[in-house]
């Protein structure tokens, strides 16, 4: 196939500390999945480091990578926010939140010793933690008589589709997800054993 159909995020919370010339820093990494998360666990890294000097931080979102943002909270343009950012897409993560906070240790680190220094504690604290790959689904609704039931159920074998809902009424009906490298050959097969058929993109 020419596009992939996977991706990858971290399973769980992870942290890792960095001492820098007096300066410490703190690194916490989330799975997250919206901005609202984000903004909840960023409110919890302030309740949880009240005096720290800088809260910096980078996340990457959706399975395309399409909402990315980095932080420098007042710590010169780049330094921070930046490097955090590149180790999460240096792992080729989504679906992830990687803050470090900062203590001033009395010792100006300069803007190559902060971009050192951000970007060391977030890979730390990025291999700390282990890595899911999911699968970018299609979802189906498929709708037939109960004399063609058995078409679906050779469908759901056939492409390995995840069965997330069934129901029966004057017709049954499969809520189905299928891979995203299925998804022409699977419509093609429907079409030719007659189905009903609906469906959106599952994130």
């Amino acid at each position: 196939m020419l596009f992939s159909d996977t991706y990858l995020e971290p399973a769980e919370h992870g942290e890792a500390a960095l001492r820098e010339r007096g300066s410490r820093f703190f690194g916490h990494v989330w799975p997250v999945f919206s901005e609202d998360e984000v903004r909840e666990k960023m409110q919890a890294m302030r309740l949880a480091y009240p005096d720290a000097t800088h809260h910096c931080y980078a996340y990457v979102l959706y399975p395309d990578k399409a909402a990315q943002k980095a932080s420098d909270d007042g710590e010169p343009a780049n330094s921070a926010g930046k490097p955090i950012l590149r180790a999460i897409l240096s792992r080729d993560l989504t679906n992830v939140l990687v803050v470090v906070v900062r203590y001033f240790g009395g010792t100006q680190l300069g803007i190559p010793g902060l971009i050192q220094s951000y970007g060391e504690c977030a890979k730390m604290v990025l291999e700390q933690v282990s890595v899911s790959e999911k699968l970018i689904e299609e979802m189906y609704i498929l709708s037939t008589d109960f004399s063609h039931e058995q078409e679906i159920h050779r469908l759901i074998q056939r492409y390995s589709a995840r069965v997330l809902k069934n129901e029966y009424t004057d017709r049954v009906s499969y809520t189905l997800a299928v891979r995203r490298r299925w998804v022409i050959e699977f419509e093609k097969a429907v079409a030719e054993n007659y189905l009903i058929t609906d469906s959106s993109a599952m994130d």
